[in-house]
């Protein structure tokens, strides 16, 4: 069974610049904590295939994570795939971008999770942690855009 959760804000930078940060995989340390470290592992520019590696912190335990970006328009919809595999991963998610105003953007963020072995019995925990903290992930990310 898969979780799902999303989270929005607006944000006030032209899309655009927005797509551009959130492709930009190595900047999601600067809005999600939990990412200690992450690098692009492919050559080229960003683009579907584009893989990104990383290392998170989630609970206290510390894993390896590897994304692919599996849909890339500009400047409006990113979808990746977790390729790592660990007792929870992430089969799809994404962003959504919409322009709301003169030089405003809708982000939406969104994941499913899903358990694999003992992480069936934890994804619910993981899902419910996950939809509590995507308002708090989705006004950092505006932060991190409005301020950086």
């Amino acid at each position: 069974m898969a979780h799902e959760f999303s989270g929005s804000a607006v944000i006030d930078r032209p899309i655009d610049e927005v797509f551009a940060f959130l492709a930009d995989g190595t900047n999601d340390p600067k809005f999600s904590p939990r990412v200690l470290e992450i690098r692009k592992a492919t050559d080229g520019p960003v683009a579907a295939g584009t893989v990104f590696e990383s290392k998170v912190k989630d609970a206290g335990m510390t894993t390896r994570r590897s994304f692919e970006l599996t849909e890339f328009q500009a400047p409006t919809r990113i979808r990746w795939v977790e390729r790592s595999k660990n007792m929870v991963t992430v089969p799809e998610g994404g962003y959504d971008l919409e322009a709301v105003a003169d030089g405003e953007t809708r982000v939406t963020i969104h994941n499913r999770l899903e358990g694999h072995g003992l992480g069936k019995l934890i994804v619910g925990f993981a899902a419910k942690a996950a939809v509590k903290e995507a308002p708090a992930l989705a006004q950092r990310i505006k932060a991190a855009l409005e301020t950086g």
